[in-house]
């Protein structure tokens, strides 16, 4: 039997673990035509990516739990869903805004899509947003300080929090683990939570950064329901029945096209014109 490459063969896991309640990791070798270690790494990737539920021995289907990969490997994950995401909420700025940008790739992908009309403050947990926003005309950045994590060079603890509680902001635009119906807001660093609840009591508008596979699925930590916030900003490839989810819980959905590639400055004056409410 010719051995399948690797997107074929966890695709045959996939609906190996669909079907049955259980599969075992040995027979999967024994069915594909691979080692053990391949289809054990093969489990691992389907696990990051939140398609199924590691168990010893073998793997079960998934419950709607988000799983975060690495930093990076975001970073580029659904790229264009979040430059996406990031020119809708770039439209939503008015001039002299003060804005709170949390952590997070897609927060990020906000910064870099702000105008270079926008003038006002910026007050950031994020050192990647701070510096891609340091030294723009007009534009003053306050960072909180704190603990800082990893790659992600996200800052949290005591001191971050006592900056937030200093501040109020115009419009919050906040990161997401995973965003649920029920479940409402929730991610994978408690740290980070209880910062991110302190920012949507001091901000007048909150908005969530969420690309389309985060939705209906469920993090580790509870940050608020979905009634707290002023909108949930996704993509055009969210499933119709998760978004009606969502509204029927008592959030607005904006749904940023994937096809428009307009900056934002080049549609300034009519920023929401391409923007879909669902």
């Amino acid at each position: 039997m010719e051995t399948p490459i690797p997107e074929e063969r966890r695709q045959a896991i996939l609906e190996q673990v669909n079907t049955r309640p259980l599969v075992k990791a040995a027979e999967l070798s024994r069915t594909l035509g691979v080692s053990v270690e391949s289809i054990r790494r093969d489990l691992i990737a389907l696990e990051e990516e939140g398609l199924l539920r590691r168990v010893y021995g073998g793997a079960t289907r998934t419950t709607p739990r988000a799983f975060e990969p690495a930093f990076e490997k975001r970073r580029v994950q659904y790229r264009e869903r979040k430059l996406a995401i990031a020119r809708l909420a770039a439209r939503l700025v008015e001039p002299g805004d003060t804005l709170i940008l949390d952590v997070g790739t897609s927060v990020e992908a906000v910064a870099h899509a702000l105008p270079l009309t926008y003038r006002g403050k910026v007050l950031t947990n994020s050192l990647l947003v701070a510096t891609a926003l340091a030294g723009r005309d007009g534009v003053e950045v306050f960072t909180s300080g704190g603990y800082v994590r990893g790659t992600e060079q996200a800052c949290s603890g005591a001191a971050c929090e006592a900056f937030f509680r200093d501040f109020y902001a115009d419009k919050a635009f906040l990161g997401s683990g995973a965003v649920h119906h029920e479940a409402g807001l929730t991610d994978y660093w408690p740290d980070e939570v209880s910062v991110r609840r302190i920012v949507i009591d001091h901000a007048a508008q909150t908005y969530v950064m969420a690309d389309s596979s985060k939705l209906g699925k469920v993090a580790v930590a509870r940050v608020c329901d979905l009634t707290g916030l002023t909108a949930v900003i996704t993509d055009g490839e969210a499933e119709a029945d998760e978004v009606r989810l969502l509204e029927e819980s008592g959030v607005t959905v904006m749904i940023a096209p994937l096809d428009d590639t307009s900056s934002p400055s080049e549609t300034w004056e009519g920023r929401t014109d391409t923007a879909s409410l669902s």
